[in-house]
């Protein structure tokens, strides 16, 4: 009895969703100012332009890595102040999610995991710059997902997914 117990419980095991973070690490980095040092020596009136971006690739086994890509161009009037990027990747071990609940987890689960690193090295790279923190605001990146998922249904490109 003992032995068909922990057999049913190896089995239902295999059956149950695994979601585990392997390691978080910045995949590139980038920082210009190209207006520098002149651009210091002028009003600061910044505007800000924020590109954001993800990409996942299936590794080895149940292994998945995904990478949040933060672009930031800042401007003073019509002088770029400066340009930085990062791309902020995680290796994820996901197993026994449907193929919705897959989609979703790569798609907005695991950048809302990334976002909070991928914000700070933007900000520590800016202040290296010498130029005021950024403190980028939140990501509904469930949101974004939702967006996307029905932009591609519009378009013909997804299943409909509950």
């Amino acid at each position: 009895m003992t032995e068909q117990a922990s057999n049913g419980a190896a089995a239902q095991g295999e059956q149950n969703p695994q979601f585990s973070l392997q390691r978080i690490y910045v995949k590139d980095l980038s920082f210009e100012a190209p207006k520098s040092p002149e651009i210091f020596r002028q009003e600061w009136a910044p505007s800000l332009s924020l590109d954001l971006n993800t990409r996942q690739k299936a590794l080895d086994g149940d292994f998945h890595e995904v990478v949040l890509t933060l672009s930031v161009t800042v401007k003073t009037g019509e002088e770029i102040a400066f340009i930085a990027e990062v791309q902020q990747a995680g290796i994820f071990l996901i197993r026994g999610l449907d193929a919705a609940a897959m989609s979703h987890t790569l798609g907005a689960f695991c950048p809302s995991i990334l976002f909070p690193y991928a914000r700070e090295t933007l900000d520590s790279l800016v202040v290296r710059g010498s130029f005021p923190a950024l403190m980028l605001a939140p990501v509904n990146f469930d949101a974004l997902y939702a967006q996307e998922l029905a932009r591609m249904q519009q378009a013909g490109n997804a299943p409909a997914q509950a």
